[in-house]
């Protein structure tokens, strides 16, 4: 069975850091990649970046680019989201997905906040 389990939010301010991790099993993010996807309060989801496979590099949303890093660990079969100078706007709820058998899977989410 796919699964994904995204922890490590929390309550920031702005210009802070977090990092999250997306423990995966069923699959392996190095051959089938994964991605994150966030929900901000009352809004619809967003795509926040990718890592397709090992041998790909990660792409970001714009909003994002050159603030939130993409990284994985192919041994633990854990993909992080290190997110630096975050601000309000990336206040949402963040999931780890993939794309498996055709199917957009989704973990459960980790509720991050950024206000003053």
């Amino acid at each position: 069975e796919v699964q994904l389990q995204a922890c490590g939010g929390g309550s920031v301010q702005p210009g802070g850091s977090l990092r999250l991790s997306c423990a995966a099993s069923g699959f392996s993010i190095e051959t089938i990649g994964a991605g994150w996807i966030r929900l901000p309060p009352g809004k619809g989801p967003e795509w926040v970046g990718e890592k397709k496979d090992s041998g790909a590099l990660p792409s970001y949303a714009d909003s994002v680019k050159g603030r939130f890093t993409i990284s994985t660990d192919n041994v633990k079969n854990i993909m992080y989201l290190q997110m630096d100078s975050l601000r309000p706007e990336d206040t949402a709820v963040y999931h780890c997905a993939t794309h498996f058998a055709g199917e957009l899977i989704r973990g459960r989410g980790t509720q991050v906040t950024v206000s003053s």
